[in-house]
């Protein structure tokens, strides 16, 4: 969207708070308070843009079928890949959840560290990120921008390969019709997702 790489972004805009976090006197409860009304509101817009997106989402009633193959995820004690059968729209809200859920857990894990932990630097820091994250999205991308969903916004989206993903040796999400065959007539095929 931007035409720069968010990893690049990232490392940019994270420099400049840093810069604006220490040239801020966090100590004084005024300039402290001003500061949790922006990480409040910067939060409360991302919490918008993810519910414009959900309202977008079901006025599109997209229920275009949708076939993928899961990888087994060895750590919930799965050992075969999964066959998932859905709809574009379940998918897609399905998506908004998550990145719903990750709001509020970035709230929280942000309360911890700035109510109990007392860490002021932190406010500073993430407030731009959670609505910077928000429009990069690809369901954000194809929803509110009208992005066609080609390329890296073809659905089911491929996330980056983490930590967790590395150490148990999951595979991506497999899409070609071989792999979703061979996964609908083994023992987890056609799983429909509610």
């Amino acid at each position: 969207m931007f035409g720069v790489s968010p990893a690049v972004s990232n490392i940019v805009i994270m420099l400049v708070m840093m810069q604006v976090s220490r040239r801020l006197d966090l100590e004084n409860p005024d300039i402290l308070f001003y500061v949790r009304v922006i990480y409040g509101s910067l939060q409360a817009l991302t919490f918008f843009v993810f519910f414009l997106t959900r309202l977008k989402i079901n006025s599109k009633n997209d229920l275009t079928t949708l076939k993928y193959v899961e990888p087994a995820n060895p750590m919930s004690g799965e050992t075969a890949p999964r066959a998932v059968v859905t709809t574009v729209k379940e998918y897609d809200l399905k998506q908004i959840d998550t990145q719903i859920r990750g709001i509020f857990q970035s709230l929280a894990m942000m309360g911890f560290m700035h109510l109990y932990l007392k860490y002021t630097n932190p406010l500073v820091m993430q407030s731009i990120s959670g609505i910077k994250g928000a429009l990069e999205s690809n369901i954000v991308q194809i929803h509110l921008f009208g992005a066609p969903a080609t390329g890296d916004l073809k659905r089911p989206f491929k996330a980056a390969p983490g930590l967790l993903q590395a150490l148990t040796g999951a595979g991506e999400i497999q899409t070609d019709k071989a792999s979703v065959e061979k996964a609908e007539v083994s023992g987890a095929g056609g799983i429909k997702e509610d």
